[in-house]
């Protein structure tokens, strides 16, 4: 984990953040401050080549803007992500015998809401754990076949883990609609199923 969470400028005070997850944080320390080589930066991440490739693209860009627009930069501590539409990467877990066996990070490419329905499907995820989440996602996540744990706060693997396990707690009522009502636990950065998704 960073020992160092968060970054603002000195002279305003900024208003607007950009959120660096772990992994991006991972992947510029071993890449710029190591000086390991792509595939050196895998191995250790223990991840494909081009999935450091998208992570570390997608980190520079966050620097960049950070350093460049004058924002505050935080990280990500592998929670559930809060605003499910705004969603940057879902966690995949596969899940065996009531165990997590694999787990991969996937990138959105900036899909919005409506399409974020059909990536998971797409990424074969059959169960979401997320937190506050609006009626069109659930209702499109539920014409995709994918159930839904929604309501969820706290550590995405804590929550995959206990969804293996069958212990997971969750809110079915947890909604989101963009009148401010933003309930905490959007999926974000995790997702669960047997192709297990949950969100940062």
């Amino acid at each position: 984990m960073p020992v160092y969470r968060s970054f603002s400028p000195d002279d305003i005070t900024a208003s607007e953040s950009v959120h660096m997850t772990v992994d991006e944080f991972e992947a510029l320390r071993l890449l710029d401050a190591e000086g390991l080589t792509q595939e050196g930066c895998a191995s250790r991440m223990n991840i494909a080549r081009t999935t450091v490739t998208a992570i570390y693209d997608s980190a520079r860009k966050k620097v960049a803007d950070a350093l460049v627009n004058g924002k505050r930069l935080t990280y990500e501590n592998g929670e559930i992500f809060q605003h499910f539409g705004h969603t940057e990467q879902f966690k995949l877990f596969d899940v065996e015998g009531g165990k997590i066996v694999n787990e991969q990070v996937v990138y959105t490419n900036g899909s919005g809401h409506g399409a974020l329905a059909g990536f998971l499907q797409a990424v074969k995820a059959d169960v979401l754990i997320c937190g506050g989440i609006g009626m069109g996602a659930q209702m499109a996540l539920a014409d995709a076949g994918i159930k839904l744990y929604a309501g969820v706060q706290g550590s995405a693997d804590d929550a995959a883990k206990a969804l293996a396990e069958g212990n997971l707690e969750y809110d079915p009522d947890a909604h989101c609609d963009h009148h401010g009502h933003h309930h905490d636990g959007d999926c974000g950065h995790e997702h669960c199923g047997e192709h297990h998704c949950a969100g940062n």
